[in-house]
């Protein structure tokens, strides 16, 4: 699915030389929601799945860039934002702050696929990622650009904050 009017980033990658160093790419980078278990999920949760799936295929490894909100960059806000609108017809207020507050409260150990996610990454910095399994979320990294990580990681469990329900 190509939106935002631009070149999808894995086109995109094969004209452009985009640095990285050892310490920007992480290991969990390289993780595919293709490669998860899909078992005991409901027809529901594999129809969430199945458009995650796609939304990761057409933004893994799109820099991180606050403000951003296309396949040139995009923040963790505007990720969410558009991966809700485009892929679920679902639509999102534009800041981390303002979409802790849509949906319902979720108790960390009822995570589901398809839960926002929020951290507490600085004084006045907040994060946002989409859960893509009970264990692991889809997010817009400043290190790595979008990605999936493990929310028992323990720098994210560290920084857990809370949990929202919107689909």
């Amino acid at each position: 699915m190509v939106k935002r009017g631009a070149i999808p980033w894995e086109e995109r990658a094969n004209k452009v030389e985009v640095e990285k160093t050892e310490e920007s790419v992480r290991p969990e980078a390289t993780i595919s929601v293709a490669t998860m278990e899909s078992t005991a999920l409901s027809k529901d949760e594999k129809k969430v799945r199945s458009k995650l799936d796609e939304a990761f295929k057409d933004w893994k490894g799109v820099p991180y860039l606050l403000g951003g909100n296309g396949y040139d960059g995009v923040d963790c806000s505007a990720f969410l934002q558009i991966v809700f609108a485009d892929y679920f017809d679902v639509k999102l207020p534009r800041v981390t702050v303002d979409q802790m507050k849509v949906g319902k409260s979720v108790k960390k150990n009822n995570i589901r696929i398809g839960d926002l996610v929020f951290f507490k990454t600085g004084r006045k910095t907040m994060h946002a990622g989409v859960m893509i399994n009970d264990q692991q979320f889809m997010h817009a990294s400043t290190s790595s650009g979008v990605m999936i990580s493990a929310l028992q990681e323990r720098y994210w469990n560290d920084t857990y904050l809370t949990t929202r329900r919107v689909l």
